[in-house]
């Protein structure tokens, strides 16, 4: 019964604050220790996965829908999210059944067309430290876990394309703008920096070429002081220069090339 009720104001909530035929998919990725997994949410009553997502509110922008949906799902705030493509294909509710989806959720049939019809979809792409995450799964969700990204299951609709323009589209990002900032300990060594970009990218990297084209970035300040617990000649540490990340992030040219 109390199910029932909230589905009832939950759907009123949906007809009255929300933008219809538009939503928003996140692919969040997370790393930690050299792993790199990806956020899955999996449909209340049944083995389906798919990407935690969520709707625009009337007064609300894009940007801001899709960092309250992160919230929601993690628990974390202020985190880097970038927007990287549309989804509008007319066959993109695939691996999806309407009617079964209907049952299972316990819609009426009158809500269908709204709640679980076709939409546009805008994805976003995170990258987070997942030990600091809290999964949390919604309304809808029985689970919300982290899942290897080599294993990936069979997902609702097109998720799995998400999931695989978003790496790319990250992938590419290491070429022109800085990553590691709340990804790593304040204080952190070299390989502890070509460790996380090796975890994402799939590939090893050439040691001095990565550093020279780390330290010519100029977000990151060396400290002088050394990994302690190591050999005798322990790494330096370094810290990312906060405003110069963030002036990095504003100004893609400063990475281009």
């Amino acid at each position: 019964m109390e199910y029932k009720k909230e589905l009832q104001r939950m759907i009123a909530e949906f007809r009255t604050l929300y933008l219809s035929s538009v939503s928003i998919d996140c692919v969040i990725f997370g790393f930690h220790d050299g792993q790199l997994k990806v956020l899955l949410l999996r449909w209340k009553g049944t083995n389906d996965w798919c990407l935690p997502g969520g709707r625009i509110r009337h007064e609300e922008n894009m940007d801001d829908a899709a960092h309250r949906s992160l919230r929601e799902r993690t628990g974390l705030s202020e985190i880097f999210l970038q927007q990287f493509h549309t989804f509008g294909d007319v066959e993109r509710y695939k691996n999806w059944s309407k009617q079964e989806t209907l049952t299972k959720l316990g819609l009426p049939e009158e809500a269908s067309r709204e709640i679980v019809n076709r939409d546009v979809s805008v994805g976003y792409y995170a990258l987070v430290e997942f030990a600091d995450a809290t999964p949390t799964p919604d309304f809808f969700t029985d689970e919300c876990r982290w899942w290897d990204i080599d294993q990936i299951p069979l997902l609702l609709f097109d998720h799995n394309e998400m999931i695989s323009l978003a790496l790319k589209t990250l992938r590419r990002q290491l070429s022109y703008q800085p990553i590691g900032y709340k990804l790593l300990p304040d204080k952190f060594t070299m390989p502890d920096l070509q460790q996380l970009y090796e975890t994402i990218l799939g590939q090893s990297l050439d040691r001095r070429n990565f550093q020279k084209r780390m330290l010519g970035y100029g977000v990151l300040e060396r400290l002088d002081e050394r990994k302690t617990g190591g050999a005798h000649k322990a790494p330096y540490l370094y810290r990312f220069d906060k405003e110069k990340y963030e002036k990095a992030l504003a100004d893609e040219s400063l990475f281009v090339g």
